[in-house]
């Protein structure tokens, strides 16, 4: 099969796209042959590794995947040829946090492209027990584009900020998967939704998803003085902050008393610098996410189709212009999710 991959860890000069052999299902699992994969920052991350993470190489990334059933090693109802998509975080086992509802708390959680061998190729093997059927209404490029972004997204807003109807969110950044997302969902459930855009373009963008107010963070540098002026001094419920080191200083100061940071990921840098004062004299909660449970997936994909949401695709691309597509996601000048094709 061609797939694009890495053998070893770094820059995006160690991707390949070239062939590698046909993947077998193993018990309890399912072939599928891809039809749509999107790309996600994690991708990026995954390929440069970190300390800790230990891949069988070669190594293929891609968490998100629409596809079709090829062969199941398993007693099961599939039959070749049904379109599906798949949950990309997979329980490896049971302890206390698979047990309270926590799965992606859980040390033995993990993500299709990221601990486990992705869809960035011809076929994939992935548990049966995390493929679902695709809906009719959805083209693969639209039902593989929300997967890990809209598990993301669910569990970072609904479980771990709160969020209600009728509160304030600040979404720092309007152009990646989880943001451009996030600005959806906030605006179905009822929240006034601030964004902050690097560009005019990102700016009429944002307010087309259901923005109440953006700001450009090119002219306005001090942001969080716009947000609290916005806000007549209050700041905003909840800020979802997935730059990290560049802006979480702003983001502190840009939050409600009593309000929350929610962040599930750092573009900018892990090393985050910030004044504790403000933390505990306005008694902020800083919150981290990851993923979600199975149920999550499941709610987050019935609430999209009900709500009739849609992410936004930048583009779409086939496999063999990956190297070139994950690129341009690096240069962060999407809007929005990148999805290639076999």
């Amino acid at each position: 099969m061609k797939a694009i991959f890495f053998e070893n860890h770094g820059e995006i000069d160690v991707l390949k796209y070239a062939d590698l052999p046909d993947p077998s299902p193993g018990p309890g699992e399912a072939l599928i042959r891809v039809r749509a994969v999107a790309l996600n920052h994690l991708d990026i991350w995954v390929r440069r590794g970190w300390k800790g993470l230990v891949l069988d190489m070669p190594h293929i990334t891609g968490s998100d995947i629409a596809g079709e059933i090829v062969k199941v090693n398993a007693p099961s109802q599939w039959t070749p040829g049904t379109r599906v998509i798949v949950n990309p975080g997979v329980v490896t086992s049971e302890d206390e946090w698979t047990r309270s509802g926590e799965a992606s708390v859980s040390p033995g959680y993990k993500i299709l492209g990221e601990q486990m061998r992705g869809g960035m190729a011809e076929y994939a093997v992935v548990p049966i027990s995390n493929v679902f059927k695709t809906p009719d209404s959805l083209k693969d490029e639209e039902a593989c584009a929300p997967l890990l972004v809209g598990t993301t997204c669910w569990r970072m807003l609904l479980h771990r900020a709160q969020l209600k109807p009728g509160q304030s969110v600040l979404v720092v950044g309007a152009g990646g998967g989880v943001n451009s997302l996030s600005i959806q969902l906030c605006h179905a459930m009822g929240a006034t939704v601030y964004v902050l855009a690097g560009s005019k373009e990102k700016m009429e963008k944002a307010l087309e998803l259901g923005a109440d107010h953006v700001l450009n963070y090119q002219e306005k540098s001090n942001w969080a003085v716009e947000v609290l002026k916005l806000t007549k001094g209050r700041g905003v419920d909840v800020v979802v902050d997935n730059v990290g080191a560049k802006t979480m200083a702003y983001s502190l100061r840009a939050v409600a008393r009593g309000g929350k940071i929610v962040t599930v990921g750092s573009t900018s840098g892990y090393d985050i610098a910030l004044d504790n004062r403000l933390l505990f004299t306005k008694q902020i909660s800083l919150i981290g996410s990851t993923m979600g449970n199975a149920q999550d997936f499941i709610d987050v994909m019935e609430f999209m189709l009900k709500h009739n949401i849609k992410p936004v695709i930048d583009q779409v691309a086939p496999l063999k212009d990956g190297i070139k597509i994950i690129r341009y996601l690096e240069e962060g000048r999407q809007f929005g999710k990148l999805v290639l094709k076999p």
